[in-house]
């Protein structure tokens, strides 16, 4: 079987078997509420390859990213801070920054594109930082131009607002700005990247900035309960399996805009970006999200090629989105057989539909 969007099917025993190989091979002992050599090789490796001068390894992004925002908070003596309308601490953590941590957010520019400079112009209260994604995972993985991104971190600058940088997805963004990860994350005060999203590993994140700004935030993990006894298991899978996500990016980028091309010429689809910016894009058609889903489970059994993840409901009666990341799986799966796949989902939608 091929799958189009994300890491396929795993078993747990696998990944738990290459951590475990891991650390036989460096002789890894634990760590220990949130102290230890492993822990602290993958924390400096991961802040220099950023730029930063000191990196704390979290369970969570929701926890990571919103201990930084109060950091943030706590520094400039207000509780006020900015994020993009589709950030995922509105949409998806039940208000945590609010409920947990006290904070209040304005909403930064509008929801269909990333922030730009001009947006942030719109905002009239003092904010103690804002958050900016890249790339925005809700509006189909969209990135600023370099130029728009350089605009944004100078005018921040000049308000004196901190950046955090929401690196979820970050990994795809050097072979799509054509620069290292360092020079991409200057000018962010802080950042968070994912080690499942994209690295594929077993959950975990990490928090990068400054060595007091780290510090800080250590106190509001332990607060928050976020020094368990040991995290070797993720910080292992973590370690063995960066290196090789990161080298695989540039391939991953350019099939995305390869398959991509496959769907967008799809009668009826719409792919956003167009052509994708990193290694994930959406594609919005005109069917039913249900119908989709039963054409795509179809197509699976027949042609052993999984067309794409989960539809859901789009903006518009009747109308589908789906979100497409490309990872390993993907790049096993050519433009030649996606077409080939999707010829046949729209021959069973339309045999659907009579």
């Amino acid at each position: 079987m091929k799958y189009l969007h994300g890491a396929g099917p795993r078993k747990p025993a696998d990944l738990l078997d290459e951590a475990a190989a891991w650390c036989r091979e460096h002789d890894v002992g634990f760590d220990l509420y949130g102290t230890g050599d492993v822990l602290e090789r993958l924390q400096d490796r991961v802040a220099g390859l950023l730029g930063y001068e000191a990196g704390r390894f979290f369970v969570s992004g929701v926890m990571a990213q919103n201990v930084a925002l109060k950091v943030h908070a706590e520094r400039a003596g207000r509780d006020h801070v900015g994020m993009h309308p589709t950030s995922h601490l509105e949409l998806h953590e039940e208000r945590a920054y609010a409920r947990l941590y006290g904070l209040d957010v304005t909403l930064v520019g509008p929801a269909d594109r990333p922030m730009l400079a001009e947006h942030l112009d719109a905002v009239v209260e003092p904010l103690a930082a804002v958050l900016v994604e890249l790339p925005i995972r809700e509006r189909g993985g969209q990135l600023p131009t370099w130029e728009q991104l350089e605009a944004l971190k100078e005018r921040a600058a000049a308000r004196q607002i901190p950046l955090h940088l929401d690196g979820a997805r970050l990994w795809g963004c050097a072979p799509a700005y054509g620069r290292p990860y360092a020079e991409i994350c200057a000018g962010f005060d802080s950042a968070y990247v994912s080690f499942y999203k994209g690295v594929g590993a077993l959950s975990g994140a990490m928090l990068l900035g400054s060595a007091d700004f780290i510090a800080e935030a250590a106190v509001w993990q332990r607060r928050a309960g976020g020094t368990l006894w040991s995290q070797v298991p993720m910080v292992a899978s973590a370690a063995a399996r960066l290196d090789a996500a990161i080298a695989a990016m540039p391939a991953r980028v350019a099939h995305a805009k390869e398959l991509a091309a496959v769907l967008a010429d799809v009668p009826g689809l719409r792919v956003l970006p167009d052509p994708p910016h990193t290694n994930m894009f959406h594609v919005h058609g005109p069917w039913s999200a249900k119908a989709v889903n039963t054409a795509r489970d179809q197509v699976k059994e027949e042609l052993q090629i999984q067309p794409l993840g989960g539809a859901r409901p789009g903006l518009l009666p009747d109308t589908f989105v789906t979100e497409v990341y490309v990872a390993d799986p993907a790049l096993q799966i050519s433009p030649d057989e996606l077409a080939a796949a999707w010829a046949r989902m729209v021959e069973i939608l339309g045999e659907a539909a009579v």
